[in-house]
């Protein structure tokens, strides 16, 4: 593998999510998220399961921790519990939950691991949800006022923080498909909740900037996806079209100045609830857009979906991970070169980028799990390509540190660079895992191009 064409500086970490992987919900102050409220909805996770106990992480970080040093990563990107910060959603920082973090940060500046904090992935305070969620603007006051509380206490030390990751699932996905918390199935408020998710990460942009002690670096996280028609026919075409305005448009163009793409206005039929300086401080400059990446997405022309007049169909042949997602690593270097040249971002990371397989341990827990290590090393050649040819990419985070709470797939899928034992809460790093520290260390010695 050819790793020259990556920047001297290029930073290869993993990502985590609190939900995912703390546990403890009710430990030290913290109070219920609407993760907690849509575990206990039935039939809403696949098999019952709930995030209740998850990797334990909050109680284990020492463990994970360790693993991050044996797998050599310079930076952490990990996410903060809103419920655990500021339980109510509104008002006095709750100071044990407060307090993790702090150590969190402490302990891996310590050992020389950046710490790289998301700021809402997706558990929103239960009490937020009861005045309206995302749908109510008054959210995304909030969650300014909760980001500007964290950056006082952290950001004398945290220089990156991405402000949401995935707002398409936190709008398109919990509001209109109803897959996600809290699991509405309503086109009005899938519309309105994304106006207000992008309004609140320019409003908590502008608070972190405001209450860091070091100068930030401050930036969103997008999951992308290539939007190809499945047939050259006009209809497909056009369904590409629309698939790529729900999937990317939606958020990139706004993200940077241009508004809201009008042809995905005209196919929702709704007006976002635009407000005077709204549009304005979306478009609060970025200094990076993290790319989350898993699949193209190959679309036809289907009249019996309603609104958007698409479905996503299977490529014929293809290799998929256990979630039936086609491994294409191609799209991650199209998705990073086509936000380069439509929108000249700053810098680019790749935020996510992992796969589930199924996974066989040994008696000592160990996974050979060449399937993912082939995944890993296919999108990072990936990455390595786009930088050749001039995106700006700036690191590589893979998904995940440890096998975790995959939402509504419950606990069966696993990502992890570790093997979870849920019955123990063991982890054992995984043949990806060594293989994905092999190649930083490889990288560390590999001459950069003139």
């Amino acid at each position: 593998m050819d790793l020259s064409a990556l920047p001297a500086d290029f930073r290869w970490g993993v990502a985590t999510s609190a939900y995912q992987t703390e546990g403890a919900v009710d430990a030290d102050g913290r109070l219920s998220s609407i993760w907690d409220d849509f575990c206990r909805t039935p039939d809403a996770i696949d098999g019952g399961d709930t995030g209740v106990e998850a990797s334990d992480s909050y109680r284990r970080w020492p463990a994970d921790l360790d693993l991050l040093q044996r797998l050599g990563v310079a930076s952490y990107r990990f996410s903060i519990a809103w419920p655990r910060v500021q339980p109510h959603g509104t008002g006095a920082v709750n100071q044990p939950g407060l307090d993790h973090y702090d150590r969190m940060v402490n302990d891996l500046l310590e050992v020389g691991i950046q710490p790289f904090v998301t700021l809402y992935h997706w558990d929103l305070p239960s009490p937020l949800q009861h005045r309206g969620g995302w749908v109510a603007r008054d959210t995304a006051y909030r969650f300014a006022d909760y980001a500007g509380l964290v950056a006082q206490r952290l950001g004398d030390r945290v220089v990156d923080w991405s402000t949401i990751n995935e707002p398409l699932c936190c709008a398109w996905i919990a509001h209109l498909e109803g897959t996600m918390a809290p699991g509405h199935r309503d086109l009005r408020e899938a519309v309105h909740a994304s106006h207000h998710l992008l309004l609140g990460h320019g409003l908590a942009a502008e608070a972190v900037r405001a209450q860091s002690a070091v100068k930030p670096s401050v930036g969103i996280v997008l999951n992308l996806s290539p939007c190809e028609p499945a047939s050259p026919s006009p209809d497909d075409l056009h369904a590409a079209e629309r698939a790529d305005g729900h999937t990317n448009r939606w958020w990139l163009d706004p993200l940077h100045g241009r508004g809201y793409p009008n042809d995905m206005v005209e196919v929702y039929g709704i007006q976002p609830p635009v407000q005077p300086g709204d549009l304005e401080a979306i478009a609060t400059p970025l200094d990076f857009v993290g790319v989350n990446y898993y699949f193209r997405m190959k679309v036809a022309a289907d009249d019996t979906v309603a609104t958007l007049g698409y479905r996503a169909v299977p490529v014929a042949g293809a290799n998929t991970t256990a979630m039936g997602w086609e491994i294409h690593p191609n799209g991650l270097r199209d998705v990073l070169l086509r936000v380069t040249k439509e929108y000249e971002p700053q810098a680019l990371y790749v935020t996510e980028s992992g796969a589930a397989f199924v996974d066989v341990p040994d008696e000592q827990g160990y996974v050979r799990d060449d399937d993912r290590a082939d995944y890993l090393r296919a999108h990072i050649e990936a990455t390595a390509a786009a930088s050749a040819d001039g995106a700006p990419v700036r690191g590589f985070y893979s998904w995940s540190l440890i096998d975790n709470f995959e939402w509504a797939y419950g606990y069966r899928p696993r990502f992890g660079l570790a093997y979870v034992d849920y019955a123990t809460q063991q982890r054992t790093i995984k043949y990806s895992g060594e293989t994905y520290a092999r190649l930083v260390r490889e990288f560390q010695k590999t001459p950069r191009r003139a």
